[in-house]
């Protein structure tokens, strides 16, 4: 009878800890993110649970354009956002007191123009921009990139047949449905919009992943308010974790991936497909310090914006230990060894 009741009150204390921990409030943290195939990371750690694991109540929210990520930062509307590299370099040159933390998505952006024009060719390159009104959107990764490659070119900005005229725009879908007029013959996009533009009949001028001189560009970084980095690194890193686990889903689930995307970017699967396994870009988690910093430089060079200190406003740390403290409870785990190793190369 003593051992009866010694089963049955050790069986009450397990059931009592279990019911606490079910129990135990998880801490709000709420994630922006643009129309994009690019925020992915996001996407699939709050459909497979990898946030509730980390003992996260996460709420996605979707914006329009980068400056609405960066006021959602600096109002306390957003714990984290996922800008691109450009505007995340700008808005800290002008003193915006943000930090990048990590990473979500390089490459994946480039040009596409009316087929009238390429006679539906794809991969003519920038000369096809000569004399053409093309929509892009200032302060943008896609900006950059182009300015950059017509200056390699020789190719000046502005109105007549040798320069090309750039007319900006608020946002990646604005640009994008400026095709619709007669004005505007090309338009930047980044996915997934450059499928959604083949699938119109667009040809693409370039993927940025194919011009040598754009090869493995940090695009979307993960960017929180510096305070909140230092006053919440615990939470920052459950955050962090939930992305890495999300990665290596995202590794070795291609099918459930696609339609974790397919639930916040609602296009066609296979252009989620292309545009995620297509090979144009890749989405991880890594910080990729040594790669924002030359293209902070590259930005400086093109008098794109000034010159300060990226270091005070880089925090790898928040990554290096969620990566870590993963490889500790996964031995072997060859997914986090690859990002482990690629992580120790380009920090």
């Amino acid at each position: 009878m003593k051992k009866i009741l010694f089963v049955a009150l050790a069986a009450g204390v397990l059931l009592a800890g279990c019911s606490k921990n079910n129990n135990v409030a998880k801490t709000k943290f709420t994630v922006g993110h643009l129309n994009s195939t690019a925020h992915l990371l996001a996407f699939v750690a709050q459909e497979e649970g990898f946030f509730a694991e980390e003992n996260l109540d996460a709420t996605l929210t979707q914006f329009s354009s980068a400056g609405e990520l960066a006021s959602g930062l600096e109002s306390g509307k957003l714990d984290a956002a996922f800008i691109g590299s450009v505007p995340s370099i700008t808005f800290q040159s002008n003193n915006h007191d943000l930090t990048i933390f990590g990473g979500a998505m390089t490459n994946g952006h480039g040009y596409v123009i009316k087929s009238e024009y390429t006679g539906g060719k794809d991969g003519l390159g920038v000369q096809i921009l000569k004399g053409r009104n093309v929509a892009s959107v200032k302060n943008s990764v896609q900006d950059a990139e182009l300015l950059l490659i017509l200056s390699n070119e020789g190719i000046e900005v502005g109105e007549g047949p040798d320069k090309v005229n750039i007319v900006y725009f608020d946002s990646q879908k604005d640009a994008f449905n400026a095709l619709h007029n007669s004005s505007i013959d090309a338009a930047s996009v980044y996915s997934p919009y450059a499928s959604l533009a083949k699938s119109q009949g667009y040809s693409v001028v370039y993927y940025c992943s194919e011009i040598p001189a754009l090869k493995n560009q940090p695009c979307c970084r993960q960017v929180a308010p510096t305070k909140a980095l230092a006053e919440k690194e615990e939470t920052y890193k459950a955050f962090e974790r939930a992305l890495i686990k999300a990665y290596k889903f995202s590794q070795e689930n291609h099918p459930k991936t696609i339609k974790d995307v397919k639930k916040y970017i609602d296009i066609d699967e296979g252009f989620i497909e292309t545009e995620v396994y297509g090979g144009y870009s890749v989405s991880s988690p890594d910080p990729d310090k040594q790669g924002t910093v030359a293209l902070k430089q590259t930005l400086v060079d093109l008098g794109y914006t000034t010159d300060y200190d990226i270091n005070k406003l880089y925090n790898t740390k928040i990554y290096e230990n969620a990566l870590a403290s993963l490889i500790k409870e996964n031995p072997g785990d060859s997914v986090y060894a690859d990002l482990k190793n690629h992580f120790d190369q380009y920090e």
